[in-house]
C-alpha cells in the first residue's frame, strides 16, 4: 500500500441510494484496515445526514453509481459530491458493481469477526444498500491499489455511526469543533483554536484520528464513558502511573497503526515489466513497516510494566490484553529470526535507507549481501568525494545532506565562496545563507547508490515473504494492539495532559444520568478561557419540568458564546473527558442541533433567511426527546412580525417535546412564553448603563431584565443622527407599553400551573440527587412549608392537600421517589 503522509486522509467511501430516500455508505480506512457500513433514511432534501457522515470520515475518494435513481426533490449523491466536495476525487462505477450479494460474500470472507457477531446472518437483507456500496468500494481498491485483501483481516462495523451522538455538519462548523471561524482574534495576536486543536497533543497519527472521530461522534453509552472517566481519575491521582505511561508510549513509532496495511493486503503478482520502478518503492515501504512492527513489539514490555499496578478497569484490561496474549511474543520471535536485532526505526532519510538495506540478517541471501556491498562502496565513495572537494577547493564547511528525492547534494555556506563557484559544480541553487549544488561525479554515484539500494529492497522482500505470510495469520492481534495504542494515546496524551496543564480543580469529572437534569455549575468556555484570563463562568440548569431556556441580553453581552460553551462542555463530557466547571451532571444527549449565524449561500442559491429556514427545518424534522437544541437569533433575517411568529411557533413545537432547548434572542416579546408555559425559564446577561454606555458584566442572571433601548445606545455610538435616535425612542416606548400589559394578564392566568411545575422540578431533582435520607426529608419538609405558607388557614389547608396530590402525581410518573407525608420519608412504588 502507499505510504500516506501523516495528516492525509486514507478513507475511500462508496455511496448509493434508492428512490425510498435510503442511503447506503461503505467507508474503507486503508490505514487501519477498517470497513464502516451505514444505512439510513435521508430525512433532508439537502442530504444533511450524508454530509454529516462525509465530514466525519473525510474521504479522499468517493465512489458513486450513475445518478439515475435520485428521489424526487433531491439532487442525488453524484451531484452532491460535485456540488459540495469538489476537492474529493469522484469515481463513477457502473451500477452492476454495486452488488449486495457479492458484498455479503466479501464481508463473510474478509471480516475478522464471525458474521453472526456482526449481525450479518440476520440482517443482511436490511443492509443491502451498504453491502452493495462495500462491494463496489473493495473492487475499486483492489483494482486501483493492485492488492488483494487478506481473508479475515478487516474490522467491520455495521451502522456504527448511530451508536454515538450525532452532530450535523452545520453544527460542527458553528461550534468550532474541528476548525475555528477565525484563526486570529480581532485586535490581538492570540491565535484562536478549535476544540480539536486544543486537545491535539496526541503523539501518534492513530491517536489524533481517534480524537477527531470522538469529537465528531461522542459516546452515548454511560458505562463506556464512566470507564474512561475512572481511568482519568486514576491517572490524575497517580503521577507515577501517568508519567510512566507517557514515557512508554513515546517508545512507539508515530505511524504504528499504518503497519497493519501491509499485513492486511497482499500485493498482486505482476511481471517485472509491468511493475517497473514501483517495485523497489513498494518493497521499501514493506521493509519500513516490518521495522516499525519490530520497534512497536520491542516497546511492549515497557508499556506492560507501566500498566502492571493499574487499578481502573480500562487500564487493567489493557494490561491483561498485552501481557496474556502469546501472539505478540510469537510474532516478535519470528521477526527476530529474520530481522537484525540492531535495526531500529529512524526518521533521518539516509539513516532510514541504511536501516532498510541492512534489515535482514547477513548470510540469508547471497545476492542481498552483494547488493549491500555495492551500496556501502558507493556511499563511501560519495563521502570520499566530499572530502576531496573540501581540500581541492578550500571549502572546509562543505556539507553533504541527503533527501529521498534528490539523493546526496552539497551545501556550501555563501560566506565561504570567494567569487564564483568552480564550473565543476552544477544545479546551483541559493537556499538561505547556503548554496546547494551537485557535480557530475556526485550525480553518477547517486544513481549507482540508489540502484544498489533498490536491489537491496527487492532482495529483502524475497527474504521476508515467509515471515509476512506467518504474520498475516495473526493480523487480528496486531489490529487489537493498534486500537489499544490509539486509545491510550488519546486518553493519556490528550485528555490527561490537557487537564494536568490546568490549575488544580479547574476541570472536574462530570456525572451522568439517562433521564435526569442538565446542570452545570460555574461552567467555562474550554477554548476562550485559555485566551482570556478573566473569563466569567456561568451556570445552566434544565430538567423535564424546565426544558427550555430563553437567553436575553444586548448585542455583545455573551449569548452566542454561552450557547457554544454549553455544547462544548457536553461534548467533552461524552467523550469521557473532564469538563471546565465546578460541578456538572448531564443527561446523555443523542443529537446536537444548532442554528447560529447565517450568511447567503450562493452555491445553493439561498438567501440568508432561506439558509436559516433550511437549517431550522432540519432541526424540526429530526429532533428527538433526548436532543440538545441551540438556536441563536431565529427569525432575524426577515420581517419582524414574520420572524417573531416563526420563532414563537418553533419554541412551542420544541416545548411539546422533552428535548432540552436554549434560545438566544433579542425579541423581548418572546419572554411572554414564560407567562404561558411553565417549563420556560428566562435568563439574561447582566449589563449596567453608565453615562449612556453599556458596561458588559457577562454574568448570567435569572429573569428578563429590560435594558432600555440598548439597540439605540449602540446605534448612537455607531454615529446615527440624534434626531433619528429620538424618533426611534418614542416609537419603541409605545410598543413596550402594550407588551407589558399583555404579560401581566398572562402571569395572572397561568400562575397556578407555574407553581405546579416548580414543585415538580424540585421533586425530579431530589429523585436524581445523591443526598442521604435526612437531607431529602428536610428538603421535602421545607418545600411543603413553602407551598403551605400563608395567613389564611383555609388557604393553607387547601395548599397542603394540593401539595400532597402533586407529590402523588409525580411519584406515579416516576415509579420510585421519596415523598414527605407526616414528615416521614418513605419509598413509594406504584
Amino acid at each position: 500500500m502507499e505510504d500516506d503522509t501523516v495528516e492525509k486522509s486514507s478513507i475511500v467511501t462508496g455511496l448509493i441510494e434508492n428512490r425510498a430516500k435510503e442511503v447506503g455508505m461503505a467507508s474503507f480506512d486503508l490505514r487501519s484496515a477498517t470497513l464502516h457500513l451505514s444505512q439510513y433514511i435521508e430525512t433532508s432534501s439537502s442530504y444533511q445526514n450524508t454530509k454529516t457522515l462525509l465530514q466525519f470520515y473525510d474521504p479522499v475518494v468517493v465512489i458513486v453509481p450513475p445518478n439515475k435513481f435520485a428521489p424526487d426533490g433531491m439532487l442525488g449523491v453524484s451531484d452532491l459530491v460535485d456540488g459540495f466536495y469538489a476537492s474529493v476525487k469522484k469515481v463513477v462505477m457502473a451500477r452492476g458493481c454495486f452488488d449486495d450479494t457479492k458484498g455479503v460474500v466479501l464481508i463473510k470472507n474478509l471480516a475478522a469477526a464471525e458474521p453472526s457477531a456482526l449481525g450479518l446472518d440476520t440482517y443482511y437483507k436490511q443492509y443491502y444498500l451498504c453491502l452493495a456500496a462495500a462491494a463496489a468500494t473493495i473492487k475499486w481498491i483492489e483494482a486501483e491499489k493492485g492488492v488483494i485483501v487478506t481473508n479475515h483481516s478487516l474490522l467491520v462495523t455495521f451502522n456504527g455511526s448511530f451508536d454515538h451522538m450525532s452532530i450535523d455538519a452545520t453544527s460542527v462548523r458553528n461550534l468550532e469543533i474541528i476548525e475555528p471561524f477565525h484563526s486570529n482574534l480581532l485586535g490581538t495576536t492570540n491565535k484562536k483554536r478549535s476544540l480539536f486543536h486544543m486537545l491535539k497533543t496526541t503523539k501518534t497519527t492513530g491517536g489524533t484520528r481517534l480524537l477527531r472521530a470522538n469529537l465528531l461522534q461522542p459516546l452515548k453509552d454511560i458505562t463506556t464513558i464512566n470507564t474512561r472517566l475512572d481511568c482519568l481519575d486514576e491517572l490524575m491521582s497517580n503521577e507515577q502511573l501517568f508519567f510512566g505511561l507517557s514515557q512508554a508510549l513515546r517508545k512507539f513509532p508515530k505511524e504504528t497503526d499504518r503497519v497493519l496495511c501491509h499485513f492486511c493486503f497482499k500485493p498482486k503478482k505482476v511481471t517485472n515489466e509491468v511493475a517497473g520502478a514501483d517495485n523497489a518503492r513498494r518493497s521499501q515501504v514493506l521493509i519500513s513497516s516490518i521495522i516499525l512492527l519490530k520497534t512497536a513489539l520491542d516497546a511492549l514490555p515497557l508499556l506492560s510494566k507501566a500498566l502492571k499496578d493499574a487499578k481502573s478497569f480500562l487500564l487493567a484490561n489493557v494490561y491483561k490484553t498485552i501481557s496474556e496474549n502469546e501472539k505478540y511474543f510469537s510474532i516478535r520471535k519470528r521477526v527476530g529470526e529474520v530481522i537484525d536485532e540492531d535495526v531500529l526505526h529512524a526518521r533521518a532519510p539516509f539513516i532510514a535507507r541504511t536501516q532498510q538495506c541492512f534489515a535482514v540478517k547477513a548470510g540469508i541471501d547471497g545476492l542481498l549481501d552483494i547488493a549491500r556491498r555495492t551500496f556501502c562502496d558507493t556511499s563511501e565513495a560519495i563521502h570520499n568525494l566530499a572530502n576531496k572537494y573540501r581540500e581541492e577547493f578550500k571549502l572546509p564547511n562543505l556539507k553533504l545532506p541527503f533527501n529521498n528525492r534528490q539523493g546526496f547534494y552539497f551545501s556550501i555556506p555563501q560566506k565561504d565562496i570567494q567569487g564564483k563557484l568552480p564550473s565543476k559544480f552544477i544545479q546551483v541553487l541559493k537556499h538561505g545563507n547556503n548554496i546547494h549544488c551537485s557535480t557530475l561525479e556526485l550525480a553518477s554515484l547517486n544513481v549507482r547508490n540508489k540502484s544498489a539500494a533498490a536491489e537491496c529492497y527487492i532482495r529483502t522482500e524475497v527474504c521476508l515473504e515467509a515471515l509476512l505470510n506467518s504474520i498475516r495469520e495473526d493480523v487480528s492481534a496486531l489490529t487489537l494492539l493498534a486500537e489499544v495504542l490509539c486509545l491510550l494515546d488519546m486518553i493519556i496524551n490528550s485528555f490527561a495532559y490537557t487537564i494536568s496543564m490546568k490549575p488544580v480543580d479547574r476541570y472536574t469529572r462530570p456525572e451522568f444520568t439517562s433521564s435526569g437534569p442538565l446542570a452545570i455549575d460555574a461552567g467555562r468556555h474550554p477554548i476562550l478561557e485559555s485566551i482570556h484570563d478573566d473569563y466569567v463562568p456561568n451556570n445552566i440548569f434544565m430538567s423535564e419540568a424546565s426544558n427550555m431556556v430563553i437567553v436575553m441580553g444586548p448585542n455583545m453581552s455573551g449569548k452566542s458564546t454561552y450557547l457554544q460553551q454549553v455544547c462544548l462542555i457536553v461534548i467533552l463530557a461524552q467523550i469521557g473527558c473532564y469538563v471546565p466547571a465546578r460541578f456538572s451532571t448531564i443527561r446523555v444527549v443523542d443529537r446536537i442541533f444548532t442554528r447560529m449565524g447565517s450568511v447567503d449561500n450562493l452555491e445553493s442559491n439561498s438567501s440568508t433567511f432561506m439558509t436559516e429556514m433550511k437549517e431550522t427545518a432540519f432541526i424540526m424534522q429530526n429532533v428527538t426527546q433526548r436532543s440538545l437544541v441551540l438556536v441563536d437569533e431565529l427569525g432575524r433575517a426577515t420581517s419582524s412580525s414574520d420572524g417573531f411568529a416563526i420563532a414563537w411557533s418553533c419554541c412551542e413545537h420544541l416545548l411539546s417535546l422533552k428535548a432540552y432547548s436554549i434560545f438566544a434572542t433579542h425579541m423581548e416579546n418572546l419572554s411572554e412564553l414564560a407567562t404561558i408555559y411553565p417549563n420556560v425559564r428566562i435568563v439574561h446577561f447582566h449589563v449596567d448603563i453608565k453615562s449612556n454606555r453599556l458596561d458588559f458584566k457577562f454574568q448570567l442572571e435569572d429573569g428578563s431584565r429590560h435594558v432600555p433601548h440598548y439597540g439605540l445606545l449602540l446605534a448612537e455610538v455607531a454615529g446615527l443622527p440624534r434626531s433619528v435616535i429620538e424618533t426611534a425612542r418614542s416609537i419603541t416606548s409605545k410598543i413596550m407599553e402594550k407588551q407589558i400589559k399583555k404579560m401581566e394578564v398572562n402571569c395572572t392566568q397561568y400562575h397556578k400551573l407555574q407553581m405546579v411545575y416548580r414543585v415538580a422540578q424540585r421533586l425530579i431533582c431530589l429523585k436524581y440527587s445523591n443526598q442521604d435520607e435526612d437531607s431529602i426529608r428536610q428538603a421535602l419538609h421545607n418545600l411543603k412549608e413553602q407551598q403551605g405558607s400563608g395567613n389564611n388557614s383555609v388557604t393553607k389547608a387547601r395548599r397542603e392537600i394540593w401539595f400532597d396530590k402533586q407529590v402523588e402525581l409525580i411519584a406515579r410518573q416516576h415509579i420510585q421517589i421519596y415523598c414527605c407525608k407526616d414528615f416521614k420519608v418513605r419509598s413509594i412504588s406504584f
